[in-house]
């Protein structure tokens, strides 16, 4: 069903709230919330049912543990995942503007970042490059194997360009979870050979996938990616975990860097990618496809749309879910 966007921004704010955040963190998760909605991103109002994302029991002051000029590692304080990146993003900017490079990592924290293509273009905006590095609780097994042990790990790029910056936001699963979340909830299946059952088969049921893992994208090559981000994203930031080892938190880097480290200028920079994007558009094209599409350019046509249109197609068991949990 179409869903007028400033309803849902009301109800998707609302059932934010009601899962026990003040309206300041409420506003960012929204803000976050929304971007990966009206782009297309599964990492939309979907996290807001079933068991939601509830505020911590036990959620205390964002602190900073340990800071240089150019760094920062962050307490968490079991605070929401998205509220804790929002704030390590303004950090590695203001470190970036300062220094030229700014490196933040977080911990302790309750829940996923969402999008992190959202941080990544916040920082590619401000005239740097953004890296995001995000790590997530035990869901994708590792090459050769059927456990799930590593998160779905992704990660974001952002690069400033004249006009609109260029997002690559992946996850380095083979499917998003919340991919999984969302089949299952609109009664879907899921696409053949992304995620195994408990017993090591092949499933394109999601809620069998649920319980099982998702297998890595590319084989051992995204495997090896994820385990890559897995190290950055825990061990590096001193990640929570059990006596047993089991994840009890998010972890999660960010990068941000002047440009201007290496390029003359920021203008020729943007000037030079711009430039890039103009030519790789005009490479042949195999039989069949219509245009090449730079990272990112999906998702802002997906948004164009939307908005030109002031509604978005929402599924219907979704959107009266969500209203329910608002009310």
């Amino acid at each position: 069903m179409k869903v007028k966007v400033d309803e849902l921004r009301r109800v998707a704010q609302r059932a934010i709230q009601q899962q026990g955040f003040g309206v300041s963190d409420a506003e960012v998760m929204l803000e976050i919330i929304m971007y990966a909605q009206l782009r297309g991103n599964n990492q939309n109002v979907i996290k807001l049912l079933g068991a939601g994302m509830p505020a911590h029991p036990d959620a205390g002051e964002i602190k900073l543990v340990k800071e240089t000029k150019l760094s920062a590692l962050i307490d968490g304080g079991w605070n929401q995942g998205m509220v804790v990146m929002s704030r390590a993003t303004e950090i590695a900017i203001d470190k970036a503007k300062a220094h030229g490079f700014g490196i933040v990592g977080t911990r302790r924290t309750n829940s996923p970042t969402g999008a992190i293509g959202y941080y990544a273009r916040r920082i590619a905006y401000e005239g740097m490059l953004g890296f995001v590095f995000s790590g997530s609780m035990e869901l994708m097994a590792m090459h050769g194997s059927y456990e799930a042990f590593l998160g779905t790990n992704p990660l974001a790029i952002g690069i400033p360009a004249d006009d609109k910056p260029i997002v690559f936001d992946m996850a380095t699963a083979a499917i998003a979870y919340y991919g999984i979340v969302l089949a299952d909830a609109e009664g879907e299946s899921i696409p053949p050979g992304v995620a195994y059952d408990s017993e090591g088969r092949l499933t394109t049921d999601p809620a069998k996938a649920l319980s099982g893992a998702i297998k890595a994208f590319g084989g051992y090559k995204g495997a090896a990616l994820a385990f890559i981000v897995e190290i950055l994203a825990r061990p590096l930031v001193g990640a929570t975990r059990a006596d047993d080892g089991k994840k009890l938190d998010w972890g999660n880097v960010i990068f941000a860097i002047d440009p201007e480290l290496l390029a003359d200028d920021l203008a020729s920079f943007r000037a030079g990618v711009s430039d890039l994007i103009t030519r790789v558009k005009a490479t042949k094209k195999l039989p069949g496809v219509d245009e090449i599409l730079a990272p990112g350019e999906r998702g802002d046509r997906f948004y164009e749309r939307v908005m030109a249109d002031g509604e978005i197609e929402l599924d219907d068991d979704v959107w009266r879910e969500l209203q329910s949990i608002a009310s």
